[in-house]
């Protein structure tokens, strides 16, 4: 099951990825992100975006090396106490989408980040 955790995690993720893609090169989407108060995203803005698109590679590369499904790069402690780290990040994350001013936020990327805290859970468990 953790392979398959760590599939859907990075699927998920690279959804995500796309998306922050859309945004750096000016796609109107802003308000499903970064609190939505921007259609387009200024540049200060697309910076962040350009820093999540890396997060995420890592973040999934992570959840891959728990499944052993790539080399893991440090030791199997080290990316079980990050697997935890991840989980706690994103149940911040669905907090903090939850409470976002805007309504297309709060209803698209708080269940997105709630499964992504599930699926990072599920894979700190096992």
């Amino acid at each position: 099951m953790e392979q398959l955790y760590a599939i859907l995690a990075c699927t998920i993720l690279g959804c995500l990825a796309v998306f922050q893609v859309a945004l750096v090169v000016g796609a109107p989407l802003g308000r499903f992100a970064w609190g939505g108060q921007h259609d387009v995203l200024p540049q200060k803005l697309r910076v962040g975006s350009v820093v999540s698109i890396v997060l995420y590679a890592l973040f999934g590369y992570s959840a891959l090396a728990k499944a052993g499904l790539v080399p893991v790069p440090v030791s199997e402690t080290f990316t079980g106490i990050v697997m935890w780290v991840l989980t706690a990040y994103f149940i911040v994350g669905v907090a903090m989408n939850a409470i976002s001013r805007s309504k297309p936020e709060r209803f698209v990327m708080t269940p997105v980040a709630l499964v992504l805290a599930i699926l990072f859970l599920l894979l700190s468990l096992d």
